[in-house]
């Protein structure tokens, strides 16, 4: 079967297809769509394709020359903790990246190993999966070099609806205009949302507000559950901190050396001495470590050898954080227990709210930071032999960003602005309301869920302090997550799946690239239902986009031993979010008891027919029955 071919390969193509629109006060439509999606990261991808599925043309406008986000820029290492927990359009791409590796290298190689289940990947092959997802409809059209900036001028909004968006193609710096049915903000930055109006939040809120663990200003040992001196927990405006996510390898056939960028500057990295010497770090680990395992590590350090005790890595693990990919690779993250990686806290605050001109200035600066911090640490002097060895080993993949110099070309937006939605998700939301039990469960789930609560520093190194303001992680348990988050309080065909409506720790656990991928999925169901409904997105019934979502293969609530093949997943999925199957196991063949019949019985008001009898018929049969009538 002959495969259909997406013209938008080049952006010159898509230029002769979609004519540039000069600017003008009022400028020429250049074409309309049914959804219109503000940014080509991983959520728009899979609103888009989404939406494909269920016949509806959308445009993904990307600033970049590249689509994919973070998966295409180096976050190869899959943000999940429960890998079950998130399925449909994600699992989909897990697959396909587990089944490149097969047929490239074979099922027994160690590639194929490293990928760990197609959940980690090099960014080359995050992005091919991506493109090879959307080339497989021809309802998709992708433009490249599509800038949209977040001023009102660039919407026409009529009676509370958008019916136009301009952007600025930056390869003819001309304004084109596009019109759609509904339009969807993919963007890390929420800046779809700011331009229409919709209020968002910044920085933290305080403990006072919501009662969440460590929310607002708070300073925490790594893996410890103590709060540090300087601690306040009060709101401010603080932004976590941004990096970019380097891959890099050992493999001399394949390693570019670090080169030493132009704008050095040491005294940014001096203080890293002493750690790497003293072993210094902010993990509990160094905090609780014994007098005597110190006085010996004086005496090492006088021997020129590197410190001893729990985590006390010699070498580059001090600077990053390291995940294995195949091929020799790894995705290179901030460290978490160090004091100076390649994160940079508080230069990054105005980023959510601030123009292109100085996001780009800014990544230019992170860029040299990072590359400065990895050249420091690879060959200034006062740094001991056997940590600058170490670091030497490593260098940029060659193969990798081949038209960026070998670095990633977008910055890992952590956290921009937060929409104010229907729903505001909380670290609430995602904490077990009984140890070892279930969060609290949102009927109109749109997709279960599962990281800690994850925040990267806001500010930089503060003299006399052992740990960063505002790095924490925090356990949860899977969750579910309302469509509501999505859903402004007023524009009436505008989804944001990415800056979805959320506390700052709320955030913290919706941000990873699994669940945006599914609120993206859930974006493209919930904008196509609204055309086929006619009714605006506060108003769109949430039970067709589930059993759309249910359909496409997505997992609405998060059960250990149900996946979407099995034959009762959909009357698992419409039973669970009833709150009628409490327990992390449905247990689908075993036979039902009498007391859970009494007790679905009296949960639902309908009483069982005979053939359902306790002793005899299996849970499955019991709960597909439930199914078929309680709809």
């Amino acid at each position: 079967m002959k495969k259909p071919i997406i013209a938008w390969w080049l952006s010159a193509i898509l230029i002769c297809i979609l004519p540039s629109v000069p600017f003008a006060a009022s400028a020429q439509t250049s074409a309309s769509f049914d959804i219109v999606v503000v940014g080509g990261t991983p959520a728009g991808i899979m609103a888009s394709i989404s939406a494909a599925r269920m016949g509806k043309r959308s445009l993904i406008l990307e600033r970049t020359s590249h689509v994919g986000g973070l998966v295409a820029n180096g976050l190869g290492a899959t943000d999940i903790i429960t890998r079950g927990a998130t399925a449909g359009l994600f699992l989909e791409f897990v697959n396909r990246v587990k089944a490149h590796y097969v047929s490239a290298y074979g099922p027994q190689s160690k590639q194929v190993k490293d990928c760990s289940q197609g959940y980690h990947f090099e960014p080359s092959v995050g992005e091919k999966v991506l493109l090879d997802m959307l080339k497989e409809t021809t309802l998709v059209t992708v433009l490249l070099n599509r800038q949209f900036d977040a001023l009102p001028e660039n919407l026409l909004i009529e009676n509370n609806t958008i019916k136009s968006i301009t952007v600025l193609n930056r390869q003819s710096q001309q304004k084109e205009q596009f019109s759609g049915a509904v339009f969807i903000d993919a963007t890390y930055e929420g800046d779809l949302i700011a331009a229409a109006g919709v209020p968002y939040s910044l920085g933290r809120e305080g403990k006072k507000e919501f009662n969440e663990p460590y929310a607002g200003q708070v300073y925490k040992l790594w893996l410890a559950e103590r709060q540090e001196e300087g601690t306040t927990n009060l709101a401010d405006n603080a932004v976590q901190a941004y990096n970019f996510r380097l891959c890099l390898t050992t493999d001399p056939a394949n390693r570019i050396p670090v080169p030493k960028p132009a704008a050095y500057n040491r005294e940014e990295y001096v203080s890293l001495i002493e750690d790497v010497l003293s072993g210094r770090h902010s993990g509990i680990e160094w905090a609780d470590m014994p007098q005597k395992l110190r006085d010996s590590n004086i005496a090492l350090r006088a021997q020129g050898k590197a410190p001893v005790g729990k985590w006390m890595p010699e070498g580059i693990q001090r600077l990053v954080n390291k995940v294995v990919l195949p091929n020799g690779k790894t995705d290179a993250n901030n460290q978490h227990r160090a004091l100076l990686s390649t994160d940079l806290p508080e230069e990054n605050w105005p980023w959510p709210t601030a123009g292109w001109e100085w996001r780009d200035q800014f990544a230019n600066r992170l860029k040299d930071y990072i590359l400065g911090l990895l050249y420091f640490g690879q060959h200034d002097e006062a740094l001991p032999e056997w940590f600058r060895n170490d670091c030497l080993q490593w260098g940029l993949s060659a193969d990798e960003f081949k038209d960026n110099g070998n670095f990633p070309r977008q910055a890992y937006v952590r956290e921009g602005r937060r929409m104010k939605g229907l729903y505001l998700f909380k670290a609430a939301d995602a904490l077990p309301l009984i140890n070892g039990g279930r969060p609290p469960l949102h009927t109109s789930s749109i997709t279960g869920s599962h990281y800690d609560i994850d925040s990267h520093a806001t500010r930089k190194r503060e003299k006399g302090k052992n740990v960063l303001d505002g790095f924490l992680s925090y356990p949860t348990m899977p969750y579910t997550v309302p469509f509501e988050v999505m859903v402004p309080p007023v524009i009436s065909n505008l989804l944001a799946p990415v800056p979805a409506s959320a506390t700052h720790l709320g955030f913290a656990t919706l941000r990873m690239e699994p669940c945006w991928m599914a609120l993206g999925q859930a974006a493209g169901i919930a904008a196509s239902t609204v055309i086929l409904s006619g009714k605006p997105v506060q108003k769109v019934p949430v039970t067709t986009i589930q059993d759309e979502l249910i359909r496409q293969g997505a997992v609405l609530i998060y059960y250990k031993d149900i996946n979407p093949a099995h034959p009762s997943f959909k009357a698992v999925q419409k039973i669970g979010l009833k709150g009628w199957l409490p327990d992390w196991t449905v247990r689908p063949d075993e036979k039902v008891k009498r007391t859970e019949l009494d007790e679905w019985q009296k949960l639902s008001g309908l009483k069982f027919p005979k053939h359902i009898q306790a002793n005899q018929s299996t849970r499955s049969e019991a709960i597909q029955w439930l199914f078929s009538k309680a709809q």
